[in-house]
């Protein structure tokens, strides 16, 4: 392999799942720059093509952008099973898929709670699945998951215990895909503002909250995140498997904001 991503056959291939906006994106862009020819996944086609289209070209490959929908079976098994993962230059899947919602766990619709478990865990599950039967020996898959997976937060009951899930499931799949060859790891971002975390810091104090919790004292940004999967999947971290690394600014060593309080002082204000 070439310092660029390319094989003797042409660039290494990589699929990124939830990639048409925010830490998605942002990964994309930086596997493209590392020389992977990238998929770009998401349930936002459009998007998706917008952020293909603007990926630096790569020698040898194309980029290219899929519609999925992480929830369903038979839309992740097509993702995977068609050309572009047919090639035998599959050699790193990146999970970047996420939704969340805010609700206590007394007043939480169970509708509710179970979408963003379908979007976040079982999505988190069907991709690990098809890249365990695709990826190539050598190769490597990272899932997002999120300092809620180690740290509570009121509201957040849903959105904690799937990426929680996410994350012993990251643990159990680099037990069972060692001796493919395959590593699995995770990425576990406190505060970045993305599309996902927007609507919350609209709310006042809840930005302010976080910094005031983070250690290094602001927000990461999808390109930190971006770097930290690049070299999970590079053969720089070749003997590194099963590992969900904190990436927050130290923010899982303080308290995590409190999203309830400062909403209900919105509501009464």
């Amino acid at each position: 392999m070439s310092a660029t991503g390319e094989t003797s056959a042409g660039p290494r291939r990589a699929f990124v799942v939830g990639g048409a906006s925010g830490i998605g994106a942002a990964v994309a862009r930086r596997l493209a720059t590392d020389g992977y020819a990238v998929v770009v996944a998401d349930r936002d086609a459009e998007a998706a093509r917008g952020v293909a289209e603007a990926l630096p070209a790569v020698p040898g490959g194309a980029h290219e952008a899929r519609a999925v929908e992480v929830s369903d079976e038979a839309s992740v098994a097509a993702l995977f099973e068609g050309p572009s993962a047919g090639d035998g230059q599959l050699w790193a899947v990146v999970n970047s898929a996420g939704t969340s919602t805010l609700g206590t766990v007394r007043d939480l619709p169970v509708a509710e709670f179970r979408s963003v478990l379908d979007v976040n865990l079982t999505g988190g599950f069907l991709v690990l699945q098809q890249a365990a039967r695709h990826v190539v020996r050598g190769g490597a898959v990272v899932s997002l998951t999120s300092l809620n997976a180690r740290q509570p937060g009121g509201g957040m009951g849903a959105y904690c215990a799937a990426k929680a899930g996410l994350a012993m499931l990251t643990e159990v799949a680099a037990l069972e895909l060692g001796p493919a060859g395959i590593r699995v790891n995770a990425v576990s971002p406190g505060l970045v503002v993305t599309p996902l975390t927007a609507p919350a810091m609209d709310i006042p104090g809840v930005r302010d909250d976080y910094v005031a919790n983070t250690p290094l004292g602001r927000p990461g940004t999808p390109e930190e995140v971006a770097a930290a999967v690049s070299w999970l999947v590079s053969e720089e971290s070749a003997w590194m498997t099963g590992e969900v690394m904190d990436l927050n600014g130290g923010a899982h060593t303080m308290r995590y904001p409190d999203l309830l309080g400062h909403v209900n002082r919105m509501l009464e204000a």
